[in-house]
């Protein structure tokens, strides 16, 4: 049931929606096609002017409606295999273009989160705002100890206000779904569902503290990337403390190379710290825009990352991992039966799908992108237009694999961005055969016993009784083994004597009817002498009968 504040949100909703330009949309509906001819009366229709592309006016309408309309807009950048590729694109341009909430409330939701006051944990707290965002803000401060810290505290009442624009966004998935066999074939419910997920994930600051914590000891002697430590005596639930760091914004390329940052080397680092974290940790940070990673330039011919914000993040299962490495090794080497029987394999496609249709339509797509130059070839793009093929075959959407595709697609693009020529096959491929090859052979066995040493230290004073309770079992399977042979041959023996009783009850029954005949016989009958005749056969057919079952065994 809609509520009356819901009807009002849902009126803003479609008038912003026919404002810019997206009447179709909405007079698609089934609620407000009998009003259609009210779209000749707004003045924005008197004019003929030239419209903007249809995703353009898409993404002009998200960010009139406010964050959370962004956020999903952002996180529906990222499922291109849903998307036509114009609004997939133009979607990508969305930023978070909210105002600063006051200082004051985040000061006072701080000391309601520690029971104190401010000064009682940090010697010096700014309240004007380092940076905001749709769900959160960011505050510079200043322990007691004297260390520079941030505090990222949640917006007042972010909670309420997201789920009730994620129910609107579910009735408005539902009337498209209805209505729009356009919208239908996109799947609204289910995206609107992934993004449900995600947000939630992100209002629960204890989360992203614990994911940034592992993500740093993943990386804690790494030359390449450095992740700030979270202070978590001061963390909540909705207010995180971390280290404050210092970095220039990747996205501002031409003051990293005016500082003379090695560009190639920066662009192949990502490659590697992407790679590392899938494969290697296999925990990887599945926000990598712009906005979240900085670079250090204290030495420009050394540059390192910085990485922030941590509220979404990615794993893979062992299996996920290696079908995909070795997909991606496949790939490129155009192997696309192994791509085809891969995806069987691990069950992304149903088990019944053919595999040499699979593999044409693989080779369909793949053939006309590798007549380019290995350095202009997308990795995303190319894991993209896979998924799509695949889905033609009814593959289920991986959650897993989207969030994959997702970062990938944004380190390629922030790798081009600082490096157009960077070759990204040339530097992930070594990485994926080192990996390949340590998954199998000698390293793997020694890599298995060096991790369940422990354990097996710890069962190696049970070893003596172990392997006397193995004879014991070994033991008694021997006498269940002799106990079922004895009953299979009483069995045997029963038919045995069951037969051999038939037989003779069927032989004296025979020789009865033999008696029988002979005590008949009579001198004046006129079967006088068919009788001793029929006499003689029945008797030797009893008897016959009789020998069979005395024979039986």
């Amino acid at each position: 049931m809609i509520s009356p504040a819901q009807i009002l949100r849902l009126l803003r909703i479609n008038y912003v929606l026919v404002r810019h330009g997206l009447d179709d949309i909405v007079f698609a509906i089934h609620l407000f096609r009998p009003f259609r001819f009210l779209m000749f009366l707004l003045p924005w229709n008197w004019f003929i002017r030239e419209r903007a592309s249809r995703g353009q006016r898409i993404r002009c309408a998200l960010e009139d409606l406010g964050p959370i309309f962004i956020k999903f807009g952002q996180m529906l950048s990222t499922r291109k295999d849903l998307l036509p590729e114009e609004i997939a694109e133009e979607l990508t341009k969305l930023q978070d273009r909210v105002p600063p909430f006051p200082g004051s409330q985040a000061k006072a939701i701080i000391e309601k989160a520690y029971g104190c006051s401010i000064s009682d944990v940090f010697d010096d707290f700014d309240e004007q705002p380092l940076a905001s965002a749709s769900v959160a803000q960011v505050h510079t401060a200043k322990l007691k100890n004297g260390t520079d810290v941030v505090v990222k505290v949640l917006r007042p009442t972010i909670l309420p206000v997201i789920k009730r624009d994620i129910e609107l966004l579910f009735i408005v998935a539902r009337l498209a779904e209805r209505y729009s066999s356009e919208a239908r074939r996109l799947r609204p419910i289910e995206i609107v569902q992934e993004y449900q997920k995600t947000i939630i994930d992100e209002l629960d600051l204890m989360r992203e503290a614990a994911n940034s914590s592992q993500i740093r000891r993943n990386f804690i002697d790494s030359s390449v990337l450095y992740i700030p430590e979270v202070y978590w005596d001061d963390t909540r639930r909705n207010v995180m403390v971390m280290e404050r760091i210092h970095g220039m914004p990747i996205g501002e390329v031409d003051k990293l190379r005016s500082l003379g940052v090695d560009m190639k080397l920066l662009a192949e680092r990502g490659v590697e710290i992407f790679f590392t974290q899938v494969f290697k940790h296999n925990f990887f940070h599945a926000d990598m825009h712009p906005g979240n990673i900085f670079v250090d330039v204290t030495r420009p011919e050394d540059a390192k990352y910085i990485a922030v914000d941590f509220g979404i993040v990615g794993s893979l299962s062992p299996d996920d991992q290696r079908y995909l490495a070795e997909n991606f090794l496949a790939f490129f080497k155009r192997d696309y039966n192994r791509v085809a029987q891969l995806h069987v394999d691990s069950g992304w496609v149903p088990g019944g799908t053919r595999v040499d249709e699979f593999e044409s339509a693989i080779r369909s797509v793949c053939e006309p992108i590798f007549e380019k130059p290995l350095k202009d070839i997308s990795f995303g793009h190319l894991l993209l237009r896979l998924f799509q093929t695949a889905r033609r075959f009814n593959m289920e959407v991986q959650p897993q694999l989207v969030l994959l595709q997702k970062t990938l697609l944004n380190i390629e693009g922030l790798g081009r961005q600082l490096y157009p020529d960077l070759d990204l096959w040339k530097t992930a491929k070594p990485f994926l055969e080192n990996w390949m090859n340590e998954q199998v052979g000698a390293k793997a066995l020694l890599r298995g016993l060096k991790k369940n040493l422990p354990y097996i230290a710890e069962k190696l004073p049970e070893f003596p009784e172990l392997v006397f309770e193995a004879m014991k079992k070994i033991s008694e399977g021997e006498n269940n083994r002799l106990q079922i042979e004895e009953i299979t041959r009483l069995r045997k023996q029963m038919k045995r004597n069951h037969r051999r009783l038939s037989l003779t009850i069927v032989g004296s029954t025979f020789l009865l009817g033999a008696v029988l005949v002979y005590g008949q016989v009579d001198a004046g009958s006129l079967l006088y002498w068919g009788m001793p005749l029929a006499g003689w056969i029945l008797s030797a057919t009893g008897s016959l009968f009789i020998w069979l079952g005395l024979k039986e065994e």
